[in-house]
């Protein structure tokens, strides 16, 4: 039996990506203000329109830490609905490769600086992440999760 959606206008979750990026070990991590606090995050953000997930992927990666990467994967997808704001979340986690660090990027607002963490130190900090979509991808990531990028696939 499905639920109705009460509000006048239709139920849509937020669609967004994230990238695991991998390099000598080490992950891309982003430290931000967010809800009032200083969280880590992976490279994220919203879909926006007529952009492929693919291509948010790279883009948020490139305005929230300066770095052009190569996507090799997809870790997966992850449902989630934020306790304090109700929002639901759709997410499309992807694995990347560094390509080239671009010199004196801007960073998106909000972002107060890219950095690159051990897994350890990360699940460490799991109280600073942004949401418990930031360690689930990275441990399904270091658990294997591989998928190729295919399964996430755009028509134009």
């Amino acid at each position: 039996m499905s639920h109705l959606h009460s509000s006048k206008t239709p139920w849509q979750p937020d669609v967004t990506v994230a990238t695991v990026v991998v390099r000598d070990g080490l992950l891309l991590c982003v430290e931000e203000h967010a809800d009032g606090r200083l969280v880590l995050n992976q490279p994220a953000g919203h879909l926006e329109p007529n952009e492929s997930l693919q291509e948010a992927a790279l883009r948020e990666t490139r305005e929230e830490t300066g770095w052009k990467v190569r996507l090799t994967h997809l870790i997966g997808t992850y449902q989630w609905r934020a306790p304090e704001s109700g929002r639901h979340y759709l997410r499309f986690a992807f694995a990347a490769e560094p390509e080239e660090e671009i010199p004196g990027a801007t960073l998106d607002e909000g972002i107060v600086r890219a950095l690159w963490l051990t897994p350890a130190t990360l699940q460490a900090e799991a109280a600073r992440h942004r949401s418990p979509l930031v360690w689930r991808a990275v441990a399904d990531y270091l658990g294997g999760s591989r998928y190729p990028l295919a399964l996430a696939r755009h028509l134009a």
